[in-house]
């Protein structure tokens, strides 16, 4: 039952500052005069199948389905039928209101598609930014590095513990396989 109370629709009461006195409207005086006398609601609704109807219904007929599960809830449990137990968890649970879906059928198809095609796009602006590109310059190349390694070797470059000192086993400026 306290689930109820959280899920219905609080009224707004619209209050109007006449010649100083405030008032509050008719609506919230007809809606707790409606609640007190349940039997005054001249169309019952019927609660089988709630889940269908729910979306089809106005403010005024939810809020009647609301008293009507409230006052069937006060009752013993074991009594309710099934029907009257589903109606109660759709309306205090249900996926309306606050807990309808975020996102319509198909999001996630549309998200795919366009996550696929920004993909598609980086590559091929990457495939064009490598095709368009100028050559690597002759400074990366196996020949050219062996070449610097012979000169660091002539300039006894880094002697302690370099290219030119005693025992070194490195491949010096050669980075190429």
């Amino acid at each position: 039952m306290q689930a109820l109370r959280l899920a219905r629709p609080h009224l707004a009461l619209r209050t109007a500052n006449v010649s100083g006195a405030r008032w509050i409207s008719a609506t919230a005086s007809q809606a707790s005069a409606a609640s007190l006398h349940p039997a005054a609601n001249a169309s019952a609704i019927p609660l089988s199948n709630v889940e269908a109807q729910w979306e089809r219904l106005s403010a005024d007929e939810q809020l009647t389905v609301h008293q009507q599960l409230e006052e069937i809830q006060k009752k013993d449990w074991k009594t309710l039928s099934i029907d009257e137990k589903k109606a109660a968890y759709y309306v205090a649970f249900g996926p309306h209101g606050p807990r309808a879906p975020i996102n319509p059928p198909g999001t996630t198809l549309k998200i795919a598609i366009w996550v696929t095609g920004f993909v598609g796009l980086g590559t091929a602006l990457y495939v064009a930014a490598r095709n368009l590109a100028q050559p690597p310059p002759k400074t990366i190349s196996k020949e050219w590095e062996e070449a610097s390694n012979e000169r660091a070797l002539e300039q006894k470059m880094d002697p302690i513990s370099g290219i030119a000192s005693k025992g070194y086993s490195g491949k010096g400026f050669v980075t190429h396989k």
